[in-house]
């Protein structure tokens, strides 16, 4: 038989598409990766992975593999569920994947989560790209915007806000604007959604985009863009809990609250095609509990939505 090692390696390079990536989610060499899909292929006498010396991919048998393997975990860890709930402590790993600036409102908070579940172990996933929960093997994703239909399961965190912010640094050498016309006169930096390649529109309680607005600065990391605002590049615009510490340090000033229109929505989202784990429900309800708490909820309480069909999720 197998080595059940060698096959969780191998689903997780099927996942990822390469051996490296694998191996850093496993806390493992790519060449120790490497050595369990040869010894899986020695085994079964096939190939499992085309490989040039730039990338793999899966051949057709392991693809099929990879879909049954992928069962077989899902039954083990739903064996393992059994176990851990009938002496009653969730335990076991969740992968999480969220945006990247995703930190700022998660870590805060999981020095409690972990205290109160010490059997639970997480990895999180920070990008800003398009992931699919159940292809990429994630126990839940964190994400903002309206949520396209979907088999996934969510409930709602919390609403948050855009703010437009520049550094005082700026502030006196361009001025401060008193109302959106204003805008006109100054220096903007833009972000790029990643996926869609979209730049971010600054949603003003104004009829048409303002006019003659200079671009100074389109970059595709929230954080990067900050940085910019607060070394006095321009304007920024970004969610609040990205900026809040900086507009109470001082390093950047928030600008024209009242004509700002367009709160922001973060949801968790999880699969419905198995049992949700008693480690998955801790998790969930922790977040919905303490993420965003101190925010006004203007779409009432937080419940859960039924999704009709399985799409994959733009990250925004």
């Amino acid at each position: 038989m197998n080595n059940l090692s060698d096959i969780s390696a191998f689903v997780r390079a099927a996942e990822r598409l390469s051996f490296a990536e694998a191996g850093r989610d496993l806390g493992l060499s790519s060449s120790a990766i490497g050595k369990s899909v040869a010894r899986l292929e020695a085994s079964l006498g096939v190939r499992l992975f085309h490989r040039t010396t730039r990338r793999v991919s899966l051949t057709e048998e392991g693809a099929l593999f990879r879909d049954r393997c992928r069962g077989i975990l899902g039954d083990l860890r739903d064996a393992e569920e059994l176990v851990t709930r009938s002496i009653g402590t969730p335990r076991g790993m969740l992968r999480i994947s969220l945006p990247t600036i995703g930190y700022r409102f998660l870590l805060p908070v999981l020095a409690e989560f972990l205290g109160r579940y010490p059997g639970i172990e997480l990895e999180l996933d920070f990008n800003d790209h398009l992931v699919d929960v159940v292809d990429g093997g994630f126990d839940a994703v964190i994400r903002s915007g309206l949520l396209a239909d979907s088999s996934l399961m969510s409930r709602k965190l919390g609403p948050f806000r855009f703010v437009l912010c520049a550094a005082p640094c700026y502030l006196d050498r361009k001025g401060t604007p008193a109302r959106p016309a204003d805008l006109a006169l100054h220096d903007a930096l833009r972000f790029r959604f990643p996926t869609s390649g979209k730049i971010q529109d600054w949603n003003i309680s104004v009829e048409a985009p303002v006019p003659g607005m200079r671009t100074v600065l389109t970059c595709n990391n929230m954080e990067a863009m900050r940085a910019a605002a607060i070394n006095g590049l321009g304007i920024a615009y970004m969610p609040d809990f990205l900026a809040e510490d900086a507009i109470r340090g001082g390093a950047l000033v928030s600008l024209l609250d009242r004509f700002l229109v367009d709160p922001g929505q973060f949801s968790i989202l999880w699969s419905s095609g198995r049992q949700m784990s008693s480690r998955l429900r801790a998790f969930i309800d922790f977040v919905v509990g303490r993420l965003f708490c101190g925010a006004a909820r203007p779409f009432g309480q937080n419940g859960v939505s039924f999704r009709t069909r399985k799409q994959k999720i733009e990250r925004r």
